[in-house]
């Protein structure tokens, strides 16, 4: 599980990293960005096997309400995307993005797998 989910969250990393420095619209921000929507769920649901360092509830802790928010966030984008309300979409992607960027960051903490495997 967690393979899937460093993969799917280094795919998402880069494909959210090409999205926002290209040029909107389009047929291939359309398809880039359904790649990196699949990358960013594949991420947040995958995180849900992986157990918790800080358990809330049972092997749940507070990265995974995150992991939730983003599905949240990603449904929100993606209806606001066809509804063509450009503003919501971007917020809540760029958002989703951000929290992508603080995860990674925080996966290289003291006593976090990556931070102890790099430090």
């Amino acid at each position: 599980m967690m393979t899937l989910h460093w993969i799917a969250a280094t795919l998402a990393l880069l494909l959210g990293a090409w999205q926002l420095a290209r040029p909107k619209g389009g047929l291939w921000h359309r398809r880039l960005g359904w790649a990196w929507v699949i990358a960013m769920a594949i991420t947040a649901l995958s995180s849900f096997g992986i157990y918790s360092a800080m358990p809330l509830f049972g092997t749940f802790g507070p990265i995974h309400l995150l992991s939730l928010w983003t599905l949240i966030c990603l449904v929100i984008a993606v209806i606001a995307a066809r509804r063509k309300q450009l503003g919501v979409h971007r917020g809540f992607v760029v958002g989703a993005y951000l929290g992508l960027l603080g995860a990674g960051i925080g996966a290289f903490a003291p006593g976090r797998l990556l931070g102890n495997l790099v430090f």
